[in-house]
């Protein structure tokens, strides 16, 4: 897995190290709707991470694709405020580790419900958690970047009617995924159990990652 081969150490670095400086940056998002902005356009199809494939086998409900459901939502400011401080909560109450510490093995993908995770856990709580609250789970897809470290890192996005927002366990701050400063590899397909690339898609260096 390409991700895991540059070693997810990004999932950690910001992870315990400036979450409480953006804290109250998150929580004024709340106040009004992100500024609407185009979506990332999939092209083509992409190889899931082992990881995820193992995931799946164990937890099928959380990989199955409903092709009924919606695959955008409309961000109402109600929903926006879950999802804000759905984000703001996880970030705050896991702990960051790496697989190798927690499991003992390079790569696992699981729900953290012993309170310690790497980034793909912080985002597969973030969407069980969401669908909880009533977000289709079609809307929210595992998605695979490159940092600005050149190392790989999992975040979550919603794909909603004012473009496809970014959940990530580095910053509190929910960002168009175009302002992420990321560079986009592949996230789950809404068509199917499976994965589509995002053909490696570079966005703007941002600040607060600096």
């Amino acid at each position: 897995m390409l991700s895991k081969v540059r070693g997810y150490r990004s999932c950690l670095i910001a992870a315990a190290i400036g979450l409480a400086a953006t804290a109250a940056q998150a929580q004024s998002q709340s106040a009004g709707l992100p500024v609407a902005s185009a979506p990332i356009i999939a092209n083509g199809d992409a190889r899931a991470p082992y990881a995820w494939t193992d995931f799946c086998k164990r937890t099928p409900a959380e990989c199955a694709v409903n092709t009924q459901e919606d695959d955008t939502v409309e961000l109402t400011p109600k929903l926006w405020k879950t999802i804000v401080a759905t984000n703001l909560k996880a970030n705050r109450e896991i702990e960051a580790v790496t697989d190798q510490d927690h499991w003992g093995v390079v790569d696992r993908w699981d729900i953290p419900t012993d309170g310690k995770g790497d980034c793909e856990d912080y985002v597969l709580l973030k969407r069980k958690r969401l669908a909880e609250a009533g977000v289709p789970r079609r809307a929210m897809r595992v998605t695979v970047v490159i940092d600005e470290d050149n190392a790989g890192h999992a975040v979550l996005m919603i794909r909603t009617d004012r473009g496809d927002l970014i959940l990530d366990n580095k910053r509190n701050a929910i960002l168009p995924w175009s302002q992420t400063g990321y560079t986009y590899v592949k996230r789950e397909s809404q068509a199917r159990v499976g994965w589509t690339s995002l053909g490696g898609l570079s966005t703007p260096t941002v600040a607060s990652l600096r």
